[in-house]
């Protein structure tokens, strides 16, 4: 593959600098924040809090990660990806390292809720998988999502069993500072993401205005399918992220279960992430999203019928990570390909603000019905009805631009 000379130009980076630095950042905002299930066995113990208070903090960031996505989204797309991605990566470590020092339920709130959620609404990799589709050529597009998505899954891997150690002998304040630290590396790394300038050479479509955009995108039955579709992956993700390693130790699973648990589902998720997107050129991508949501509903139905055990734990993380993020892939692509990637930051982080709604149900729902029932049978098999229900939702999607006549420029 070989970028043409005007998207070199217009970005002044090669594409192998773009991929490899927007796949670092990937990895440096996904790790911390699939790591936060760590904290809240020892945060709880240290402050007498019950479960309820960690997972409403969690909750609040998913839905304001979620909030912020678009808003995000359509100021990268008007004026670049790099200001966005170093404002949130602002946001993001001081949330962080203030997290450190909350030992209230509001000062939690605030830390690890409002400012590390808005902050991931700014330098996640959904920001990364738009300044992919603008700056990369459309051949390297499929393969870009799927590597960006499979970087935040490495992430994943590499984050979870290093912050357990990290609690371990240093302790989870420490360890939320170190993390701190880490996220500003990101400020660097986008100055290889800068799209302003380039979105005239990268970017198709006709001249719309944000607010002709949203509105045509919502009238638009199956964006809107996409989008309900995407609720569930947030609901399962979100809820296994924050409370597995706290369920496995309710079963009388060592710590370290836990941990390793959540990092073989990203390690798995990466070689899933990338088979998504390289399935993404050879199959409908309704199909391949409607096989993920159901899989998901059937290896959350395996798992709590079997009797807990390391093995069954490790295994249930494998299976799932094969499913967990690969609907990124398919899902990013189809919104490009119904309106074109002018405004896919945008339209595609509205799909994310849907995919963190279930975020914020699946976390808060997880917390208010263990303190209620003692258990988190309920939410499991709730994340097995929404798998099927996404499953159906997503087959009657059409795969095609979307019809429009010409929009006079705004």
């Amino acid at each position: 593959m070989t970028a043409s000379p005007t998207l070199t130009r217009a970005t002044r980076f090669a594409p192998e600098a773009i991929l490899l630095c927007g796949c670092l950042t990937a990895i440096i905002t996904f790790g911390p924040r699939a790591s936060v299930g760590l904290f809240q066995i020892p945060m709880s113990q240290d402050f007498g809090w019950s479960r309820e208070v960690f997972s409403f903090a969690v909750a609040i960031q998913n839905l304001l990660w979620g909030v912020g996505q678009p808003f995000a989204g359509a100021v990268a797309d008007r004026f670049g990806v790099v200001r966005v991605l170093i404002g949130g990566a602002l946001l993001y470590a001081a949330g962080q390292a203030l997290m450190a020092y909350s030992s209230t339920p509001s000062a939690m709130a605030l830390s690890a809720g409002v400012l590390i959620g808005f902050g991931l609404s700014g330098c996640s990799f959904n920001l990364v998988l738009g300044a992919f589709g603008k700056l990369l050529p459309e051949s390297w597009r499929g393969m870009a999502f799927g590597a960006g998505t499979a970087a935040g899954s490495l992430g994943q891997f590499l984050f979870p069993p290093i912050g357990s150690v990290l609690i371990e002998h240093l302790g989870w304040q420490s360890t939320s500072l170190i993390f701190s630290a880490t996220i500003l590396a990101v400020v660097p790394l986008s100055l290889t993401l800068a799209t302003r300038g380039a979105a005239s050479a990268t970017s198709h479509g006709p001249s719309q205005s944000v607010g002709q955009a949203f509105a045509e995108a919502l009238r638009h039955r199956s964006y809107v399918l996409l989008v309900l579709g995407f609720f569930t992956c947030g609901f399962q993700l979100a809820f296994i992220t924050s409370h597995m390693p706290a369920y496995l130790s309710d079963l009388g699973l060592p710590a370290w279960v836990g941990g390793w648990t959540l990092a073989v589902i990203g390690l798995a998720n990466a070689v899933g992430s990338l088979t998504s997107g390289w399935l993404c050129t050879r199959m409908p991508r309704r199909y391949l999203l409607s096989a993920i949501y159901l899989g998901r509903a059937l290896a959350v139905l395996v798992f709590i019928m079997l009797p807990p055990s390391p093995a069954n734990a490790i295994g249930f993380g494998v299976a799932m990570g094969l499913l967990w993020l690969s609907t990124v892939p398919p899902t990013s692509s189809l919104v490009a390909l119904m309106f074109g990637t002018r405004y896919l930051s945008m339209l595609y982080g509205f799909a994310f603000f849907s995919h963190q709604l279930g975020g914020f149900l699946g976390v808060w729902l997880g917390g208010v019905l263990y303190e209620q029932t003692g258990s988190y049978l309920i939410v499991w098999w709730l994340s097995v009805a929404l798998g099927v229900a996404s499953a159906a939702i997503n087959l009657p999607i059409r795969e095609k631009a979307v019809a429009r006549p010409e929009v006079a420029p705004a």
